[in-house]
């Protein structure tokens, strides 16, 4: 059976921002089928919008299928594998997850970004069905991200192995990322695995 990579995207980016582009390219090069999809609206990302467009996206999530989320996708990634039952997928390689945000740039954003904060997730459903969770987080994240909250939570949580990348920020192409060679090295191994 073929390997699926559904990368989902942060906010305000698309398909075609940042290192997406290049590891779909890359991974479709080794045999894997990759969707990138469109998440909704950019702009301003519901949980349920975002949420409710996966299962359309992934259809029958199986073992052989890989998530990467970046940011809120992560966010994203994680509600939608709490509600997919007995399920269980290949793994989650998570960019920038984050449970606290620090540094908003105003009321709207921080509107926008308060239902995702504040609305639970069942980590126990999550755990189970990704056993395999990789987090990479940078020491410079504009918006506080840190291995040293964020990731204890996903440690913690989902057992997670957390890799830290200095000076890398939110890993957007802003901050120089339109390559990503680790994540596809991760994305390589639990494919083996």
């Amino acid at each position: 059976m073929k390997k699926r990579v559904i990368i989902v995207h942060r906010w305000s980016g698309s398909p075609t921002s940042d290192w997406y582009p290049w590891l779909k390219s890359k991974l479709e090069k080794r045999g894997f089928e990759v969707v990138v999809p469109v998440m909704g609206d950019t702009e301003e990302p519901t949980i349920s919008e975002w949420v409710d467009n996966l299962p359309k996206v992934v259809g029958e999530p199986n073992e052989w299928t890989l998530f990467v989320c970046h940011s809120i996708g992560t966010q994203t990634v994680w509600r939608y594998l709490e509600g997919i039952g007995e399920r269980k997928v290949g793994g989650v390689v998570a960019v920038a997850p984050w449970f606290h945000l620090e540094h908003l740039e105003d009321e709207d954003v921080e509107r926008i970004v308060r239902p995702w904060l504040e609305t639970p997730i069942d980590f126990a459903e999550v755990r189970r069905a990704a056993e395999k969770v990789v987090a990479f987080f940078s020491d410079n994240d504009p918006y506080g991200v840190s291995q040293d909250t964020d990731g204890v939570v996903l440690k913690e949580k989902l057992g997670a192995e957390l890799v830290l990348i200095p000076e890398a920020g939110h890993f957007t192409e802003d901050d120089g990322y339109t390559e990503f060679p680790e994540v596809l090295d991760v994305v390589l191994q639990l494919a083996r695995d």
